[in-house]
């Protein structure tokens, strides 16, 4: 990808010498130039420097001429480069798409990883609009998380624009044979051709619908159009919200109701998370936890509150599997933070503060605003509203939703989670009560992830398991065999061995490979791994293929923390300054970018701090799932859940 980024600055304070940043070892840089609005000389070359900041990122320093210090003159400033295969950018052979018939690119920013897309201010406390122009080979479609668009057919160029302020890690592109079908007024699916059928059967008119209820409840949705796009296996989380354009992966369209979920979890961060940003990674509790509550608030209008409890303890038992995993006192819990202030509030919260990135503090004092009563030291400190327990805390939520409403569906699952635990084969008279077959998704989950935690079974009880439902399992979707698999992996019941190497040889993302590596590995069935591996590894992407490796033949090496940099907070080069990330055109052959914005519209004047090393030498550190019991302050990025 080869281009150039212009950035619309206006310093706020005289005396700036330098502008700085983010960057990536993969971004090579050819040169920098600065024009200062109004003035007819022609653009000045700009010297310019590639620090090290961290294992995850470089600090761009670029000198800025006298002239370009003035508070409140726009400078334009340019930056041609060339990026390949930086964390953010994922090139897919045509072997590696669901068609298997045309290459295809896409980028994923979250969290930090769009300083090696483009040089940026690469944190969530800086907002900006951006316009693109992409130049591409024939054949291919482009997609970008903006609100407009525009394709001229002549030169193979597609024009985008975002006009509503974004941080630059949701800035998103996607290249390939792309098609699309209209599934509402303001709603398009697009997909590979030979998805696209089953996307829109999928999917039908939902989308229109969870929108409406959320309008109501939420308030009018700012970003215009709805669009999602479904992408290959490789695609390395479930989804993401990009504004305008969600991505989410094509294996999910294996479960009705996993899709639902998910799909409905980006639409809410619509208004949580992109309209209402955390200013800070160490916060991202308030786009994820308010963007859950929103879900849960949606899906309960649309499907029931039975349903809603009935996904809500499934994520519920996933958190405390966590918890026992990582250990009460792992700072990861610090973020697992449940705030469920009432509707009317969150309404007069997004109005208050859309477009604009936000810290805890804020979002604690609009509460109590409208509740002055809690003020009160007093009250403050009454259980349940502690909010520096909730906020610093670690270990589980200091209490959990009452799920009763869902009894009806997860009572039943109980019940039979309880007849397999006594040690031996129930009663096959008994057992014949339950009808699985008439289960949901989720009501299976729930039953599955709840006999795993007490793996391992007995021989006889993973016998009789077998026996009564394996058929059963292998005509529903992937959420379910996962999860069978798991169980016949860590009880080592060879007789289910076959349908484990068919499902690694079928399923090649991440979501349905890592898990039953973890723990073939783990076992004493490391040898089927490394031959199961051996065998698909020509179809894997690059970077599965990589932490698959990592699992497999480096002892000691957390699985879970292969990919992702280890950090105190993700960082920017300059956490204070706000810029602008935008896109334009370049070489006719080639997929390029170049980057272009108007002066921040919607937010302050950016400001360009002078050159500090002391700002762009913060040490990282790591914290393992294994080494974090008991720390407080560090953790790693990926052990943070940023998947959708």
């Amino acid at each position: 990808m080869s281009g150039w980024l212009v950035l619309d600055l206006v310093p706020v304070q005289p005396g700036v010498q330098t502008l700085v940043l983010d960057s990536h070892p993969s971004l090579l840089i050819h040169a920098i130039d600065c024009k200062i609005a109004g003035q007819q000389a022609p653009p000045l070359s700009l010297t310019y420097r590639v620090d090290p900041f961290t294992d995850y990122g470089s600090s761009l320093n670029i000198s800025l001429p006298a002239a370009a210090s003035t508070p409140g003159q726009l400078v334009h400033v340019t930056v041609r480069y060339t990026t390949t295969d930086g964390p953010a950018i994922w090139w897919l052979d045509s072997e590696l798409t669901c068609g298997q018939s045309r290459p295809l690119l896409f980028t994923q920013g979250h969290s930090v990883c769009n300083r090696s897309f483009f040089p940026c201010f690469d944190t969530p406390a800086v907002k900006s609009t951006y316009t693109a122009t992409v130049r591409v080979p024939d054949g291919v479609t482009v997609l970008m998380s903006a609100s407009r668009s525009s394709f001229s057919k002549l030169d193979r160029v597609f024009q985008f624009s975002m006009e509503f302020p974004v941080p630059s890690y949701l800035v998103a592109l996607v290249a390939g044979e792309l098609q699309h079908v209209d599934v509402g007024p303001r709603s398009r699916v697009w997909a590979e051709p030979c998805l696209l059928s089953c996307a829109v059967k999928k999917l039908g008119g939902s989308v229109e619908r969870w929108l409406g209820v959320a309008e109501q409840l939420f308030g009018a949705y700012l970003w215009g159009r709805c669009d999602i796009v479904f992408l290959p296996p490789s695609f390395p989380i479930v989804a993401m919200e990009n504004p305008c354009l969600t991505f989410i992966i094509a294996s999910i369209l294996e479960s009705s109701e996993f899709l639902l979920i998910d799909v409905v979890h980006e639409i809410a961060h619509g208004w949580f998370g992109n309209a209402v940003t955390n200013a800070s990674w160490e916060e991202m509790w308030l786009s994820e936890g308010l963007a859950t509550y929103a879900q849960r608030r949606i899906t309960t209008e649309a499907y029931g509150e039975a349903f809603t409890c009935l996904e809500t303890a499934v994520r519920l038992d996933a958190l405390h599997r966590q918890l026992r995993l990582l250990g009460d006192n792992n700072p990861v819990s610090k973020l697992q933070v449940k705030f469920e202030p009432v509707v009317v509030v969150l309404q007069d919260y997004i109005s208050e503060f859309k477009f604009q990135s936000v810290v805890a503090q804020d979002l604690i004092d609009y509460f109590l605003g409208y509740f002055p009563e809690l003020k009160d030291a007093a009250v403050s400190q009454r259980e349940g509203l502690e909010f520096e327990r909730w906020l610093s805390g670690s270990g589980p939520p200091l209490f959990e939703p009452d799920l009763s409403a869902g009894v009806s569906l997860t009572g039943p699952v109980q019940d039979l989670c309880e007849l397999w635990r006594a040690g031996a084969p129930p009663d096959p008279q008994t057992l014949s009560t339950f009808d699985l077959s008439a289960w949901s998704t989720f009501q299976i989950v729930l039953f599955l992830d709840r006999m795993l935690d007490l793996s391992p079974l007995p021989r006889e009880v993973m016998s009789s398991l077998s026996s009564c439902y394996s058929s059963v399992f292998d005509g529903l979707n992937a959420e379910v065999q996962i999860r069978w698999l798991q169980m016949v992996v860590r009880n080592s019941f060879s007789p289910e061995l076959p349908r484990v190497r068919a499902f690694l040889h079928k399923h090649t993302s991440r979501m349905y490979t890592v898990p039953l590596y973890d723990d073939l590995v783990a076992g004493v069935m490391k040898c089927v791994a490394v031959e199961i591996f051996s065998q698909t590894q020509h179809r894997l992407h690059p970077n599965l293929r990589r932490t698959l490796q990592q699992i497999l033949f480096q002892t000691g090496s957390s699985a879970a923390n292969q990919n992702g940099p280890a950090l105190p907070v993700p960082s920017s080069a300059n956490q204070n300054s706000p810029a602008l990330p935008v896109p334009s055109s370049a070489n006719q052959n080639s997929l390029a970018l170049s980057v272009s914005s108007p002066a921040n519209q919607n937010g302050p004047a950016l400001s360009v701090p002078p050159s500090s090393p002391s700002a762009f030498t913060q040490p990282t550190a790591t914290a393992t799932a294994s080494a974090a019991a008991g720390t407080t302050g560090t953790i790693a990025l990926r052990d943070v859940n940023v998947s959708a």
